[in-house]
Order: structure tokens, then sequence, then C-alpha cells
């Protein structure tokens, strides 16, 4: 069966049933329907005197295109804690229609874990992310509108772009105010993806509303004559984008199809943005439960040293153990077999490719000081011999693994490394941030680059050089740098598999996200707008005469 009919063949709970597991009472949730929730934030206010449980971090191996597993993992993980009779949440973004309908596919598990209803939270969900885009698109408006209207405030170069939901690499660059209408001035604009738009960032690194709303207001819009900053405040534009987003702010219910508690909030990218799931979430799931399993984006590269060096920096926060999820296909991918070899057994292949691995392990252990576990998502294909063989080697380097069989067997096939898992986040730890808040932002980039992606230097194009003295002159050099590349390869090429040269690290473009109190640096050729593949996942996805749906995967 696919994964859209095993998800469909499985009878769930009623989403108050979910709720009173994690002790969360009918009065404190608003139903979407029977299967999906809202929670209050109160919630958090009832239990805020209450121990933290532990956090374990998902993370991963440089991804194949179609990904290695690292939802289904952590959903395997969390099902798994379930039957070993722990008291255990997911805690994970939301997916994103660009994905769902481009070559990526849905963010909700596989085969006999996933996240249900699957259908909707690869859609529409409870509108959050279509909240963020009105938002979003509501900034855009008021900017325009002002300027027609007098341009009172002086604006001489607007930076903030228009956004939506979906890969649509035509609206990168598009002129606006074409119409021909007196007083319309026409100017240069572009949309982002709206998981890579600030507001999303805002949403996922804010603690309630208040504070929403002012994070809104720091938004930087655009420049004067003086080249002084306008900011969203200035517009008096805060206030109603918190409006769209009161439901938005609000945590998401749902269930694993074996009925563990998920709660599912933000979905901003990694290889774009930090990649992280909410901070209101985590801490409402650290709470309610005594292990809150949660994930990064991508490789850890990318998504886990954006969870360390952001997320947790703001919140406060630091995982217990960390999980890296790989695959034997990705180890080979890496090792230069040919796609159309992948599923060939090829020990020398494995060889070539495990330096990725033994990488990221290196990343988390010694220069984050986390605990580590590797989680091989065992495929179908895999070979007794292949997984023997990575197995001894992790040995070799005295690291703790795991095979993985969630995806076929359910909380029965993670039973071993939920196990393990618990003994693991029992053992002392030595987490340090890779930077310092007081650090230049150009140490800040070099040491995540040298440290974190193993290059030799950083080589910024003119155009980055000046931006960063600019956010030096606006006093907001002590933010935390979320750099955008590729997410094939520590380098910013995306054809660069196995590093195995020395390499640098291209900036192109460094952007201050004023609200969501981080500065972007721009990598490589990496687009803040994705496009289509030649095939998209949207040409098999479809709706039969029964109306269900079929296709997504």
């Amino acid at each position: 069966m696919t994964d859209i009919e095993i998800a469909r063949n499985t009878k769930l709970e009623k989403i108050e049933e979910v709720a009173k597991k994690i002790g969360i009472d009918e009065e404190d949730i608003e139903l979407y329907g029977k299967y999906k929730a809202k929670i209050s934030n109160e919630v958090y206010n009832k239990n805020k005197e209450k121990k933290n449980g532990k956090l374990i971090l998902v993370t991963a191996i440089s991804p194949t295109p179609l990904g290695e597993g690292k939802t289904t993992i952590s959903i395997a993980i969390a099902d798994g804690l379930r039957k070993i009779g722990k008291n255990s949440i997911l805690a994970l973004r939301e997916p994103s229609l660009g994905p769902v309908f481009g070559i990526k596919g849905g963010a909700t598990g596989g085969g006999r874990v996933q996240v249900a209803p699957m259908e909707d939270i690869n859609l529409h969900f409870t509108g959050d992310i279509h909240a963020i885009t009105a938002a979003n698109n509501l900034l855009s408006s008021m900017i325009d509108n002002h300027i027609y209207f007098g341009n009172e405030l002086g604006f001489e170069k607007v930076v903030w772009k228009r956004c939506m939901d979906l890969n649509d690499r035509q609206l990168r660059k598009v002129e606006t105010g074409l119409s021909g209408e007196k007083k319309i001035v026409p100017r240069e604009d572009g949309f982002n993806i709206t998981v890579a738009s600030e507001i999303m960032a805002i949403l996922c690194l804010t603690e309630n509303l208040q504070d929403l709303k002012e994070k809104l207001g720091n938004i930087i819009v655009g420049f004067n004559k003086k080249n002084k900053p306008i900011y969203a405040r200035d517009l008096k534009a805060n206030g109603a984008m918190a409006v769209l987003l009161k439901d938005a702010i609000k945590p998401n219910l749902v269930q694993t199809l074996e009925h563990t508690p998920a709660i599912i909030h933000g979905g901003p990218f990694a290889n774009i943005a930090h990649g992280c799931n909410s901070i209101i979430a985590t801490r409402m799931a650290l709470k309610l439960s005594d292990y809150v399993v949660t994930e990064a984006g991508f490789g850890a590269d990318l998504g886990a040293e954006k969870f360390l060096d952001i997320k947790c920096r703001k919140a406060g926060l630091k995982p217990d153990a960390v999980v890296i999820v790989a695959t034997i296909k990705a180890i080979k991918y890496h090792g230069g077999v040919e796609k159309e070899k992948i599923q060939e057994e090829n020990i020398e292949g494995l060889e070539k490719g495990i330096a990725n691995l033994y990488r990221h392990i290196e990343n988390i252990k010694d220069k984050f000081g986390l605990n580590v576990i590797v989680a091989l998502n065992k495929y179908t294909s895999d070979t007794e011999k292949e997984i023997n063989w990575l197995k001894e080697k992790l040995n070799e380097k005295d690291v703790e693994s795991s095979i993985v069989e969630g995806w076929e067997k359910g909380a029965d096939g993670s039973v071993d490394i939920a196990n393990k898992l618990v003994k693991l986040v029992e053992r002392k730890e030595e987490f340090k941030f890779i930077y310092e808040d007081s650090d230049s932002i150009e140490d800040k980039i070099y040491k995540v680059v040298t440290k974190i992606y193993g290059a030799k230097g950083v080589i910024y194009s003119d155009e980055a050089k000046e931006q960063i003295k600019q956010i030096e002159n606006l006093e907001y050099k002590n933010l935390p740098v979320c750099i955008a590349k590729t997410q094939y390869s520590f380098s910013d090429d995306p054809k660069n598999l196995r590093c195995d040269n020395e390499y640098d690290i291209h900036v192109r473009s460094v952007e201050l996200k004023s609200g969501a109190g981080f500065i972007v640096v721009l990598a490589g050729k990496i687009m803040t707008m994705p496009g289509l593949p030649k095939v998209p996942a949207a040409e098999s996805i479809d709706i039969d005469e029964n109306g269900n749906i079929v296709g997504i995967f």
C-alpha cells in the first residue's frame, strides 16, 4: 500500500482523547474537525512550574534529493518510546506546499510511521502558512499604499518581498505597478516562498502574542534617502499583521498512526531559513512529557547548526541527545555511486561516502559537545553485508548506532533505538555554541564555515561586504547568522558531494532580519524562491470521484 492508503486505513483516535494523554483539558483545545486541534497557549502557563522533559533532536547526513527519512525516524522514535512505556511527544514543523507539489513530497513520515491526517497536514492543515502569507502580503500592500499617498516616510528603497507557498521561479524578480494609473510608482519586486519569509521565522522564534507584535514591528521594510531604516512599526502595520496571526501562533495537535501525540507548528526551510518548529511548541511539549522528539531540517550542517546556534541560543534550550539519520543509499550517493546503481551492493561506494557521515558526527559530538547516536533508516535494498559494514565502522569510532525499521514495522521497528536513547539522554554533555554573540559578523560566518562545513575560508562579493558594514552601522552585529546554502553538500556547490579537496564558501549577499533577530547569509546559488522540477509531483496528484486524494507521498 502507498503511504496515503496506509494512513487512510488506520483508525485514528478523536483528538480530545489524544489531548488527554498529555494532560490537556478539552477547554484548552479548539477543534478543527475530528482529528486536528489548536492548543491554547495558556496550557504552557498552567504547566510552566513542571520540570522539563528530555529533548531529543533528530538531524541527518547530507541528503539525497528525495531525503533520508528524517521525519519518518522522528515519528518512529516517538512511537518507540511510547511502546516501551515512556511518555513521549513529537514536535515537528508543518509541511510546505512547495515540496509537496515539487520534488521532495510531503513531510508527514511514511509507511507505518506517519502523522495523521496526512492529507490535511500536507495541504492546508489549520491555515497557519496561509495566515503567514496574508500577513506578509498585507505588509507589502501597506508599503506600496504609503508610497502611493505621498511617501511621507521617504522610501528610497524597498527591501520587503511578497510571498506565496508554492515553487514558482518566475516570481523571483518581477516589476510591479505597471497599470499606468496616476501616482502609482512602478518598481522592481520579488517573491519568496512563504516558508522563507521573515514572518515565518518570527512566528517560530516568538514567545507570546505581545512578543510577536514587537518582532513584527521590528521588521526593516526599506530605507530612506539618508539610508536610514524604515520599520513595519513606522507604517503601523504590526498590529493588523498580528491579528492575522492570532490563531497561527497557537500550536497544532495531531497524532501518529500509533496515537502518539504530535505537536506540529511552524515550517521554516533549513537551507534558506532556520529550519525548526516553534519555540512555543517545543517549550509546551517539554512541560507535557518526559521525552520530546523534534527535528531540524536537512543535513546537520544546516538544520542542526541553526537549531543549536539560533533556536537554542534564543530559547535557552539544549538537546539531551542528537540522532543523526543515515541511509546506505545516501552514503553511497556521497561516495559518487550513480543513481541508477545506488540500490546495488557496493562496499567501495560506502567507503568513499562515509566521510560525510563522520563529519556530521564529529560536528555534533566534538564541536557542539552533545550526545550522539546514528539511526540507520533501513531500506529493503540494503544488504546484510552493507549494514554490518556500517555498524562496524561506527563501532570503531565509538559511536552508538541502531537499525530502525519503523517504516515497515511501526513502533516495533524502533524499540532498540528508544531503549538506547533512554540511556543516552542521561549522559553528561558539554554543550557549546560555535560562535559568541560578541563575535563580529565575519567571524561568526568564518567559524561556521571552517568548523562545521570544513571549508578553507570565505569569499565575499562586494555587495556582501557593503551589506555587512551597513548591518554593523545599524548596531545589529550581535545577532546570530543563518547561512543559506545548498543542502546536498558541505560546500556551496550541490555537485561537490565528497568535498575531499579544499574549497571556499562564496557569500553573495547578506540580509538583516531584524524582526526575527538573525542575519541571513546567502551562499552559492541558493534561491529563496525554489522552482519546480521538470516532472513535478503535482502531475501525479489527483482526487477521485469519491473525493479521495491520490498521489501525495
